[in-house]
């Protein structure tokens, strides 16, 4: 996947691609996406969080909002963001908490219009920023990130299972 061509500079963002927030009754059109990212970061939710996470991300504003994007009738992109605070910042900011795009579907520009949406309704809300993290060997996400402006962070995350 690392090893996939990624278009450098700026083009145009998904062509002929839908890319607005999800309904609730598209969820059963997300899963199979948000299934395919966490076996990609080799994780293994069970399927009762995750649509419960979706469903609450889509009905309820204040925590955050998913986005779909659709190339006719199947879905091909989805990204989840939520809202945090951040003493950094001094303000609530969002957070880009999954991006994935079909591997199919990719080298559209869809990864980018995800990311522009998601920006936009932080903006909407008045947002200073927004953040988000990938792997260190995800270099085809990092390619994407940097197309679109954003700067990586010196910080090193840590996970605590609780």
């Amino acid at each position: 996947m690392a090893d996939e061509p990624v278009a450098e500079g700026p083009r145009e963002l998904a062509e002929g691609v839908e890319i607005r927030p999800a309904r609730e009754d598209e969820i059963d059109d997300l899963m199979p996406l948000m299934r395919a990212y966490c076996e990609f970061y080799e994780s293994s939710p069970p399927d009762e969080g995750v649509i419960e996470m979706l469903r609450t991300l889509i009905t309820d504003q204040s925590q955050g909002a998913v986005f779909i994007a659709r190339d006719g009738e199947r879905a091909v992109g989805v990204a989840t963001l939520d809202w945090k605070w951040s003493s950094l910042k001094g303000a609530r900011i969002g957070y880009l908490e999954d991006l994935f795009v079909d591997p199919d579907a990719r080298g559209g520009g869809i990864a980018d219009a995800l990311i522009q949406i998601c920006a936009d309704r932080c903006r909407e809300l008045g947002m200073p920023a927004m953040e988000w993290l990938t792997a260190p060997d995800n270099l085809r996400a990092q390619k994407v990130y940097k197309r679109t402006g954003a700067e990586s962070g010196t910080y090193v995350e840590y996970d605590l299972e609780l």
